[in-house]
């Protein structure tokens, strides 16, 4: 089995959740791209949403209508994938620089449905380093906020401004982000609060109550979890 094979059978799966008369959103990433393919070959009557510049690139190439979120006014669904996925469906989003876009979206959605490989489904967030976005104006001082925020709920790190080919990266939005090498958040609500209060940031990447289910691509094939079906799956 190829590393893409989970990826591609849940963005399948998640496009037969799709009806036609839809506005849905398009999430970013590896996973989602898979989605917006299997999307694009069902040949509906539905306008999307997308939640970067990729996303939409690769949909109108598809031939895929879009609509700016000002337009929406409601999104019916929205399918995205995440990076990390904890107990009771708490994520971590941004690994590919898009979380502010993409929660934009996801608060905009009557159902947000999250679609992984089983390699992202963890028993503690923090594995992979939270993405914070943050205002380039000043952000080294905002970086000093961020640090001090995190130590007050307990977590020691070092954020990093990201790079990437040697070049700061940039997001969509004209910001900067920082991944901070958390290790286990063991209190997401209270480093959400704490970031959300630090003057410079613009978001971050805990995604939290967002999405009640997940479709999770395992070698057995797609697994269907709530935020109460916590538990291990096969993978590879």
């Amino acid at each position: 089995m190829s590393a893409d094979d989970p990826k591609r059978a849940v963005g399948e799966a998640a496009a037969e959740l799709v009806q036609s008369g839809m506005i849905v959103g398009l999430g970013s990433g590896t996973t989602a791209a898979w989605f917006v393919r299997a999307l694009a070959e069902l040949r509906l009557d539905i306008r999307g949403v997308p939640t970067s510049q990729a996303t939409a690139a690769l949909a109108r190439e598809l031939g895929l209508a879009l609509m700016d979120l000002d337009d929406a006014l409601e999104i019916d669904l929205t399918i995205d994938g995440a990076d990390e996925i904890g107990p009771g469906l708490s994520l971590i989003k941004g690994g590919g620089a898009a979380l502010l876009r993409e929660k934009l979206v996801w608060e905009a959605s009557t159902r947000c449905v999250t679609i992984a490989d089983a390699s992202k489904v963890v028993q503690t967030l923090g594995g992979f380093p939270l993405p914070i976005e943050v205002v380039a104006f000043g952000h080294a001082t905002t970086l000093r906020r961020i640090t001090g925020g995190l130590a007050d709920c307990g977590i020691i790190a070092a954020p990093r401004l990201r790079r990437k080919d040697g070049a700061v990266v940039v997001t969509d939005s004209g910001n900067l982000i920082y991944d901070a090498a958390c290790g286990a958040i063991l209190d997401p609500v209270g480093v959400e609060a704490a970031l959300k209060s630090i003057t410079g940031v613009v978001e971050h990447g805990l995604f939290l109550g967002l999405t009640k289910e997940a479709l999770i691509g395992t070698s057995l094939g797609v697994e269907r979890l709530g935020p109460r079906d916590f538990k291990e799956l096969p993978n590879g």
